[in-house]
């Protein structure tokens, strides 16, 4: 296959048609354009907030789009999710320069998805491995650190690692349905101690508040409105400064509306309480959630209970929930392992790293296999 790569300092200069002929077969909601697009055109992810587009391109005859790659020029490891500061910090205090650095993901969202992304009419491992040497050959001609690769799918991991990135390994709570009709088909599952405590959790949430999943043109701006505020007091209050700005949210209400589960608590019509989730192909993707007021159980109904009433409801496979969090165990959602991959140029930091990480691969399956096997709240008898 002939081809060419390019670089691109915005996915507007790719634009949606050629991008989405690759992307949207996938399924997945944040490869599209509309979402890459809204979090660099809404201020969100662009190089005054330490996000650089360096998107790749695989270019054939009369520029033909056969394959991307969304990439970043970083300043800084925030709004990852795969957290590599401690490498950072010690290769600067050993007198290297750790920052910029490349980084292959979709920003602000840890979500497992494609990294590589391939037009339907040519060969995906082909593409694949262009798409990997490219940038690798980009770190190396910009003279970076390093690459990384965060939450690409097994098969894109395990190419990584053929192309001598080196491999890590976290885990995610993971909700999957099991063939389930309804909630209750899901509660039967589990044991009984837990369907009574989930039960009661969603009787004291509920209470006397009205929760409404909206979605398509069912959302409206003071929906919006109302979301923004529950997402900047959760953001204030865990790291800070929240991430996306209100013009975000006002591009995918335009362009995503579809794909979009807005979970909503209301008080006499007053919204108190929201959990924002996109809709893939075969999977609900939890992301932000904030409250403006302390009702008990409130975020397990909003983001784990309501979520999973979705996904019975639309046949989807399963829910992925975000980041961390160890109690979703108790509420069915399960650990499963996510992925990243790295190339660190420098072999003094390269050999450590590639030390490390092999005992953490080893150490996280051991935990993902201790914490099924003891916590699960799933029926192992007739319980």
């Amino acid at each position: 296959m002939s081809f060419e790569l390019q670089v691109h300092d915005s996915i507007a200069a790719i634009g949606r048609e050629a991008w989405d002929a690759c992307a949207a077969p996938t399924g997945d909601p944040f490869v599209s354009y509309d979402f890459l697009h809204a979090c660099e055109a809404s201020g969100s992810a662009v190089p005054s907030q330490g996000w650089g587009p360096r998107h790749l391109t695989l270019m054939g005859p009369d520029d033909a789009v056969l394959g991307c790659m969304p990439l970043y020029l970083k300043g800084h490891s925030q709004g990852e999710y795969v957290f590599d500061h401690s490498w950072a910090d010690a290769y600067q205090r050993a007198g290297g320069r750790y920052y910029p650095k490349l980084l292959g993901a979709v920003p602000f969202t840890p979500a497992t998805g494609p990294r590589f992304l391939h037009h339907p009419d040519t060969d995906e491992a082909t593409v694949r491995e262009a798409l990997i040497e490219g940038a690798l050959t980009l770190t190396e001609r910009l003279g970076v650190s390093s690459l990384h690769v965060n939450f690409p799918t097994e098969p894109e991991w395990t190419a990584m690692g053929e192309a001598k990135m080196l491999r890590r390994q976290d885990m995610q709570f993971i909700w999957r349905n099991n063939g389930y009709q309804a909630f209750d088909d899901f509660l039967g599952a589990l044991s009984s101690n837990r369907r009574k405590t989930i039960r009661r959790e969603r009787r004291e949430a509920q209470g006397d508040l009205d929760i409404r999943v909206l979605s398509g043109s069912d959302i409206s701006e003071a929906h919006w409105d109302a979301f923004f505020e529950f997402y900047q007091d959760t953001g204030e209050r865990k790291w800070g400064r929240p991430y996306l700005t209100r013009d975000f949210f006002e591009r995918i209400g335009q362009t995503m509306a579809d794909r979009i589960a807005l979970m909503m608590a209301f008080r006499d019509d007053i919204p108190i309480a929201g959990a924002l989730n996109f809709i893939g192909r075969d999977a609900l993707y939890g992301r932000q959630w904030g409250a403006l007021e302390e009702v008990p159980f409130l975020h397990f109904e909003l983001c784990y209970y309501q979520a999973i009433d979705f996904a019975i409801a639309h046949g989807l496979s399963r829910v992925e929930a975000g980041a961390q969090g160890e109690h979703k165990i108790a509420r069915g959602y399960l650990p499963s392992p996510v992925y990243s991959a790295h190339f660190i140029a420098d072999p003094a930091l390269r050999t450590p790293v590639a030390r490390y990480l092999e005992q953490e691969r080893a150490g996280v399956e051991a935990e993902i296999a201790a914490m099924t096997a003891e916590l699960s709240p799933y029926r192992t008898t007739d319980a």
